[in-house]
C-alpha cells in the first residue's frame, strides 16, 4: 500500500524559487483555434451574410480579448519559457489582431451597408486556409517544429493569394464614376488584406520560433 507524502521543505522551497513553466505551446495553440474558429465564421458571413453571423463574430473577439489578457498575464508572470518571451508575446499578440481585424470588417459592413461579393468570398477563403496553417502549426509546434515551419510557409502563400485578390478588386472596383460606392468597398477590402498581414506576421513569428529552436 503506497502512502501519499506531502513534500518536504526542500521541495516547496525550491517549487517557490523555480516555479513551474507554464505550458505555452499548449496555450498558444488554444489561442489560435480559437483564431481559426473566428476565420471559419468570416467565410460563412460573406457566402451567407447572415447577421447572426457577424454577431457571433464580434462575440469571438470578445472572447478573443480574454485569452489574450490571460495569456499575456501568465507571459509577464511566468519564471521561465521554454522559447524567447518575445517570439510568444509576439503570436499573443499578432493573432488577436487577425480576430480585431475580422470584426472590422463585419462591423464596417454592417455600418457602411456594404454586402459581399466574390472578390471578399475568395478572400476570406484564403485567410481561413492561411489560419489553418497556423492552427496546425502552432499545434505541433513542441512535438514537430520542423514540420511547423512549412505550416508557416503555407500561411505565407494564402497571404500572398489575398493580397493579389486584393489588387485584382481594386482594379474592378474604380471603374465608372459611383465614388461613393468605391470608397467603401474598398474600405472592406483594405479590412481583410490587413487581417492577411497579421496573418504572414503569425507565420513569421512562427518560422522565427522554428529557427531558434532547431
Amino acid at each position: 500500500m503506497t502512502t501519499d507524502h506531502p513534500p518536504s521543505r526542500l521541495h516547496r522551497l525550491l517549487r517557490r524559487v523555480f516555479p513551474k513553466t507554464p505550458d505555452f505551446f499548449g496555450l498558444l495553440s488554444e489561442q489560435c483555434v480559437h483564431v481559426g474558429h473566428t476565420a471559419d465564421l468570416l467565410v460563412e458571413f460573406m457566402t451567407a451574410g447572415d447577421p447572426e453571423i457577424g454577431a457571433l463574430i464580434r462575440r469571438d473577439e470578445h472572447e478573443a480579448d480574454v485569452v489574450k489578457a490571460r495569456n499575456i498575464r501568465i507571459l509577464n508572470e511566468a519564471f521561465s519559457t521554454p522559447i524567447d518571451r518575445e517570439d510568444i508575446y509576439r503570436s499573443i499578440t499578432e493573432l488577436d489582431e487577425i480576430v480585431n481585424y475580422c470584426k472590422s470588417t463585419v462591423n464596417e459592413m454592417n455600418a457602411l451597408g456594404v454586402t459581399s461579393d466574390g472578390h471578399l468570398r475568395d478572400m476570406a477563403e484564403h485567410l481561413r486556409t492561411g489560419v489553418r496553417a497556423l492552427v496546425q502549426g502552432y499545434g505541433r509546434l513542441a512535438t514537430a517544429p520542423t514540420a511547423a515551419a512549412d505550416d508557416a510557409d503555407i500561411a505565407r502563400k494564402s497571404e500572398r493569394r489575398v493580397e493579389k485578390i486584393y489588387r485584382l478588386a481594386l482594379a474592378d472596383l474604380f471603374q465608372g464614376d459611383d465614388y461613393i460606392n468605391m470608397f467603401k468597398r474598398r474600405e472592406i477590402y483594405r479590412h481583410v488584406s490587413n487581417a492577411a498581414d497579421r496573418m504572414a506576421h503569425c507565420a513569421n513569428t512562427l518560422h522565427d520560433i522554428v529557427v531558434k529552436m532547431c
